[in-house]
């Protein structure tokens, strides 16, 4: 096990530090420039401002320190639009919010996606089955962009039972409609994936023979069927994951959340490369790491992986 661990982090290390140096690359390949306006600005100004940010060395030299820095201090630099804050600051305001309702999204995507796949798989071609099927495919077809917008009208407007927006120090009824537009879609994935492979597992031999010893339903479920079902749900638990406690653009967009999806849809608009850069090398960072604990929790689950 402790070689397998090895080699998987011998493989994320490289993978960080090309994405890194590729995020660098595209940036700053991009036409134009943080400075860039309809104005142009006069020559010794541009002069002064290029020298503050250290854009008037050469380029492979303004690389190697940006590498540097992020790869050995974590370091993301100074932010080019928002004056005396840096992309960490950035990054440190609105990284816990996007966390937070990205976290609870995970859990209630988790728990009620294995929940619906489990019990229809369990009570196949049943009127269980039809309904966690019906709930997984509407979930599945109404993306967050989509959900959004039906819940603020349902629960704001025509309810008023809670906010449509804001944050407010992440007071429950400001999390509840995030978590459930930015879950559905993930739950609904989930849910299909659960219910295809335990169906595969409760048709395998080990457990007609589980059967035949005569054990309950609920052991062989839980003790037995269990464990390989999970398999091809933590493939897909990684990415995901990912997706959901980086947040979406359109919940922190929609729900005026303040978390780095707004951050960074600002910074597209306003050519602050540093801070797409950050934002995009920490998604990136967070991707390879939970594919990594993914790969691990696969190996311990599975003896054949390790072997």
């Amino acid at each position: 096990m402790l070689n397998y661990v090895l080699r998987r982090v011998a493989i994320a290390i490289p993978t960080i530090l090309l994405l890194v140096v590729i995020s660098f690359v595209l940036m700053y390949a991009a036409p134009g420039g943080p400075f860039n306006s309809e104005r142009p600005l006069p020559a010794q100004v541009m002069a002064n401002i290029e020298a503050r940010y250290g854009l008037d060395q050469p380029y492979w030299k303004q690389m190697a320190t940006y590498i540097w820095n992020v790869v050995v201090h974590f370091d993301f630099g100074p932010s080019f639009q928002y004056r005396d804050r840096t992309v960490n600051d950035v990054i440190a305001q609105g990284f816990p919010v996007t966390l937070t309702y990205g976290f609870w999204s995970f859990i209630v995507a988790l728990v009620v996606g294995v929940a619906l796949g489990a019990a229809a798989a369990i009570r196949h071609n049943s009127w269980l089955d039809y309904l966690a099927v019906g709930i997984s495919i509407g979930a599945q077809v109404l993306p967050n962009f989509v959900m959004a917008p039906i819940l603020v009208l349902i629960f704001t407007l025509w309810l008023g039972w809670l906010p449509g927006g804001g944050w407010q120090g992440g007071q429950i009824e400001y999390i509840i409609l995030p978590v459930i537009a930015l879950s559905t879609s993930y739950m609904a994935s989930i849910a299909r994936i659960t219910r295809s492979s335990m169906l595969e597992v409760l048709n395998a031999g080990f457990i007609r023979t589980a059967r035949a010893k005569g054990l309950p339903t609920r052991r062989i479920i839980w003790t037995h069927a269990m464990k390989p079902t999970m398999l091809p749900v933590l493939s897909y638990l990684g990415p995901a994951f990912v997706g959901m406690i980086t947040g979406s653009v359109i919940i922190d967009v929609f729900f005026s959340t303040g978390g780095i999806g707004q951050f960074f849809v600002n910074s597209a608009f306003n050519r602050d490369y540093s801070v797409i850069m950050g934002i995009t090398i920490l998604v990136g960072v967070l991707t390879v790491t939970f594919n990594l604990v993914v790969d691990l929790l696969y190996a311990w689950i599975d003896p054949k992986i390790r072997y």
